[in-house]
């Protein structure tokens, strides 16, 4: 279970930087200093917060797989993940409509020059295979800006997966357990004892442990561990319980 938390952590905190350096670049139309050439899909800069989003809900997440039982990580956590999957479909609808747009540049077309996004001097959506270089200044900026909404469009859908994946799994948890913070090692002993029966009178709880049962059928001595002990109970005598000064045994 820690490795599932630790990997998704891993890949929200990678496609996130992705995010962001995407969003970073977006500013220099073909790498060049013209920003007055940068697009309202740029201005709004999804894929720069909503990849911030995703490293800070990857940060948290590796954080609070070291440690377990801190219950501000995981809130923390469970938080910013909302935000990223109500963030990855605005930046998905955000690049699929400027990649349908075209980019903003100055354009030559049939004698009429102009700056305007291509979309509204030639068609909608632009056809980039048939008006290949209209872009005059910056110079092929038709291909450098289709490339990244297509790299935003991936980015979108794969950490929206990776974000509803975390999500998934912690409100599994916090239905289940009726919060988000449970300890690994608690979890692992109760997925083996958490099947309901009868121990000689004794009515099964989860939060009981089986650890031995032995003896005869005249003479039956059981030893269950307790949150607060060990209690060992015999036919022929009341429980007797001692303190569990370490870990249990299984």
């Amino acid at each position: 279970m820690k490795v599932l938390y630790q990997t998704a952590g891993q890949i929200l905190i990678t496609l996130g930087s992705l995010s962001v350096f995407s969003g970073v670049i977006a500013f220099f139309p073909v790498f060049s200093y013209k920003l007055w050439f940068t697009g309202w899909s740029v201005r709004i800069a999804c894929p720069i917060w909503n990849g911030a989003l995703a490293v800070t809900a990857g940060v948290l997440l590796l954080l609070s797989s070291k440690q377990w039982t801190q219950r501000y990580l995981w809130e923390a956590c469970f938080t910013f993940v909302i935000l990223s999957i109500m963030g990855c479909p605005l930046h998905f609808a955000v690049a699929l409509e400027s990649a349908f747009l075209g980019p903003y540049c100055f354009y030559s077309f049939s004698g009429v020059a102009g700056t305007n996004y291509l979309g509204y001097a030639v068609a909608f959506p632009f056809p980039y295979a048939k008006f290949p270089s209209l872009c005059v200044d910056p110079l092929h900026y038709e291909e450098y800006h289709l490339a990244l909404q297509a790299i935003d469009l991936c980015l979108s859908f794969a950490l929206f997966c990776a974000s509803l994946t975390v999500f998934i799994k912690i409100s599994a948890r916090l239905i289940q357990n009726g919060h988000v913070n449970v300890s690994f090692n608690q979890r692992e002993a109760q997925r083996t004892t958490w099947k309901r029966r009868k121990l000689n009178g004794y009515s099964w709880r989860p939060e009981f442990t089986l650890y031995r049962k032995g003896g005869s059928e005249a003479e039956e001595a059981t030893e269950v561990e307790t949150r607060s002990g060990v209690c060992l109970r015999d036919d022929a005598a009341p429980p007797a319980c001692t303190l569990a000064g370490g870990p249990g045994r299984d």
